[in-house]
């Protein structure tokens, strides 16, 4: 009889061929693990190639662009310097054409240069005499007169040149009219009032600070009335004038002073001016006493020594200047032509 098998059998039948089938399927599963290795190398190659590609493209159109920006840079520059110089020429043109046309005027009417020529002349000695008339003989009517008569021959003139000169004579005659009386006669006339009336009275006197007032003459004894007729008894220090001849004399000390206020006036010599009116000023307290009509003579005289002597014009004389100059570079053109 045969003895029955063992169980161990199969099991170990079963174990070899596991390890049967694990060692035919680790080279496999390695096998296909290094082909997906190699298939994602070659796909990581491939798209940094691509990359490289594109980046090596983008170089090479920011650098086309960079040429391209340099050369049109460089037409740009080039096409300024072609407007530049055409310009310039135009310009030279220009100045070759008006230099022409003035020679062929000169040469069309040469008795038409010296009219002008001519007119400008007294243009220039009627602006010059009413500048003069003003501020020497203070004639204000006589210097509105005289650029008057400047605006009607400027008017004669129709060069471009001329448009300016016309606008600035206008707002010197606007200002000669919107001037008011010179300053120079307002003084004197305020002089010559203020010395015509030192002979009215200067009003009551102001009370005097002293209080102890001389006795009536009828309460004084018969010697001191006696006395008082032959010696005049006043303070040391007193300003007023009592002397009849004293008082002669300050009056014609101070109208010789308004005298030479009024010689000063009439120069414009505004220290001068000033000067005499402070020495009338002194002497008006040794003459009257103090009043209301003392201390309005004072406030005069104070007010016709702030007087101006000189009238405020800027702008006199500015049309004079500015025709001067356009006659200057005239005539320099003229030399270099």
């Amino acid at each position: 009889m045969n003895a029955p098998e063992s169980p161990a059998t199969p099991r170990r039948r079963t174990s070899a061929l596991a390890w049967l089938l694990l060692v035919l399927l680790l080279p496999l599963a390695a096998l296909l693990a290094w082909r997906a290795w190699q298939s994602e190398r070659d796909e990581r190659r491939a798209a940094d190639t691509q990359d490289r590609i594109g980046i090596e493209a983008l170089q090479q159109r920011v650098a086309i662009l960079r040429q391209g920006q340099q050369a049109q840079g460089k037409r740009l520059q080039q096409a300024e310097a072609t407007n530049r110089l055409l310009r310039d020429e135009l310009l030279a043109m220009g100045q070759r054409a008006a230099l022409l046309e003035d020679s062929v005027q000169r040469l069309a009417d040469p008795a038409q240069d010296a009219a002008r020529a001519l007119r400008l002349d007294e243009i220039e000695l009627l602006l010059a005499q009413g500048g003069q008339r003003l501020l020497l003989a203070g004639d204000l009517q006589g210097a509105r007169r005289a650029y008057g008569l400047a605006a009607r021959l400027l008017d004669g003139l129709h060069a471009p040149a001329d448009i300016d000169l016309r606008q600035v004579l206008a707002d010197e005659r606007a200002m000669l009219d919107a001037l008011g009386q010179d300053p120079r006669i307002v003084a004197l006339a305020r002089i010559d009032a203020f010395e015509a009336g030192l002979d009215a009275p200067a009003g009551p006197a102001a009370p005097s600070k002293d209080t102890t007032a001389p006795a009536p003459a009828s309460a004084q004894p018969w010697w001191e009335r006696l006395a008082t007729r032959i010696v005049d008894v006043r303070r040391s220090d007193a300003l007023l004038v009592v002397d009849a001849g004293e008082r002669a004399a300050g009056l014609a000390a101070l109208r010789l002073e308004l005298s030479l206020a009024r010689t000063a006036a009439e120069r414009r010599d505004t220290a001068g001016h000033a000067a005499a009116l402070a020495r009338v000023r002194a002497l008006v307290p040794r003459l009257w006493p103090a009043s209301a009509t003392r201390d309005a003579r004072l406030r005069e005289l104070d007010a016709i020594a702030a007087l101006p002597l000189k009238p405020e014009l800027p702008t006199l004389g500015t049309t004079l200047d500015q025709l001067r100059l356009q006659r200057g570079r005239l005539e320099g053109d003229h030399a270099a032509m």
